[in-house]
């Protein structure tokens, strides 16, 4: 596409704003919006100046001034606002150098796409992320220096049989909800209304359900694209189901661990890597995998501690990576056993299917920076041939204790999965993809404003433990 395409496509839709959509380092997204009479064909080159300082992480207020330019590839007329709108994904760019600013997480993953065609090795790498998330009727919260709490709510919840919230007997047990059929499934209509949505913005939907937890947890699959690609996808179906959900009068989260004692919300992230559109992973070594891709496991494994600096990246992450459960924290790989951090679905036996599961990561993350760290992690396993071992096909609940501890964990606390990448993150600097500002920049804003945040706060449980003393 190019600049005249998106003019055309604007006019066609009879567009009157464009609105100009941009992450931050942490993975929100934000936006300005102009009328449509602001974008030209020049726009696309000089850009719309914005203040940078005022956002999470950026920059200093002496270096505010940052320009966004409309990218081509990626553009939709928005479905939530009253009047048509025409969206456009944008990349950040210093006003005086021309250069990629060094804290825009979509250069970052346009940089991670070029190393990969620089290595040799391939030209193309595809994710395809499962991102989970939950539906509540009601959420509230509150966090004083007195005061702190938080309550979740849905009908379908398994606690509300015997409240008027449900007056119907429908509820779903704890970890029941995979996939039933309505009324026990009350909200397959939210579903298929973000899933519509998300096809007028250009994603394909392949499948939605509900998914194990109680009270409304649920998964839409779209179809995998490039890590750019599906990075950019993933802004726009976390932003669909949001909304959708605000319109149904409900609230959507992709927090790893909204409920206690039951499943949390996962992102399992398929990749695989191509050259001259054949399939690189696909081999007749164990479940159908190439030599190639055994070594890409091997770099996921070696380096999943520090990954999940940037995949699990939150407090609340390993809430849900607890040792024990079903939760894929084991660092090894297998073709059946979901416990495992690496997973080789075994679904399809065309070549063209073969892929690889990473288990750990969770929506939280900011995608361009999570992709992009699972790639070079790969990319590291290929070029120095790292040996995964051997694949952990028996049931992990049965191991005795001598075996168990001998097969590796990922990161207990988002603490150890910053301390991890502090010490193990070469392996992202090849390339310029990651930078050590930028990792440094990352380790300490998440110590600074989420680690001691939370470290500091009295907790609700620890008067249940410890008032009484």
């Amino acid at each position: 596409m190019n600049p005249k395409d998106v003019l055309k496509y604007a006019a066609d839709a009879k567009a009157e704003f464009v609105d100009l959509r941009f992450t931050d380092l942490l993975g929100a997204w934000h936006h300005l919006t102009f009328p449509i009479d602001e974008l030209t064909e020049d726009s696309f080159t000089a850009g719309f100046g914005f203040d940078a300082s005022s956002l999470r992480g950026w920059a200093a207020i002496n270096e505010s001034d940052m320009l966004l330019i409309p990218d081509t590839s990626r553009f939709w007329i928005d479905q939530f606002m009253d009047r048509p709108t025409l969206c456009i994904a944008t990349d950040v760019v210093d006003p005086i150098t021309r250069e990629s600013y060094w804290l825009d997480p979509r250069a970052l993953a346009k940089r991670a796409e070029s190393y990969v065609k620089f290595t040799g090795i391939a030209d193309t790498i595809y994710f395809g992320p499962e991102a989970e998330f939950f539906i509540f009727d009601h959420v509230s919260f509150h966090n004083e220096n007195h005061s702190s709490g938080a309550t979740v709510d849905s009908s379908e919840g398994w606690w509300n049989t015997g409240k008027d919230a449900n007056r119907t007997g429908w509820a779903i047990r704890g970890k029941e909800g995979y996939v039933p059929c309505p009324p026990l499934d009350s909200i397959h209509n939210i579903r298929s209304e973000i899933a519509a949505k998300l096809k007028d913005a250009g994603l394909t939907v392949e499948c939605h359900h509900h998914e194990v937890a109680t009270a409304g947890q649920c998964e839409i699959d779209f179809r995998y694209s490039t890590l750019l690609g599906t990075a950019d996808n993933l802004m726009i179906f976390k932003y669909t189901v949001k909304n959708v959900a605000r319109q149904f009068g409900k609230s959507a989260t992709f927090m790893p661990k909204p409920l206690y004692g039951d499943n949390g919300n996962g992102m399992h992230c398929h990749q695989s890597l191509w050259k001259d559109e054949k399939p690189l992973f696909a081999g007749d070594g164990y479940a159908g995998i190439s030599e190639l891709a055994r070594y890409y496991i091997g770099g996921i494994l070696k380096h999943a501690p520090a990954i999940a600096a940037f995949a699990a990246p939150t407090t609340n992450s390993y809430k849900r990576l607890v040792p024990g459960f079903e939760a894929p924290v084991n660092l090894a790989y297998s073709a059946r056993n979901r416990s495992a951090a690496v997973r080789i679905p075994m679904f399809s036996p065309s070549p063209k299917a073969k892929r690889l599961e990473v288990r750990f990561p969770d929506a939280t993350c900011n995608p361009y920076l999570a992709f992009s760290a699972m790639l070079m992690a790969g990319l590291d396993g290929i070029q120095n041939r790292i040996d995964p071992g051997e694949p952990l096909d028996k049931d992990i609940y049965d191991l005795p204790p001598e075996e168990l501890a001998e097969i590796p964990s990922v990161p207990g606390s988002l603490d150890e999965a910053l301390a991890a990448l502090e010490v193990d993150h070469a392996f992202l600097l090849k390339g310029d993809v990651f930078s050590e500002k930028l990792i440094q920049r990352w380790i300490n804003y998440k110590i600074d404003r989420e680690i001691n945040v939370v470290r500091m706060r009295p907790h609700p449980m620890e008067f249940s433990l410890y008032y009484d003393v």
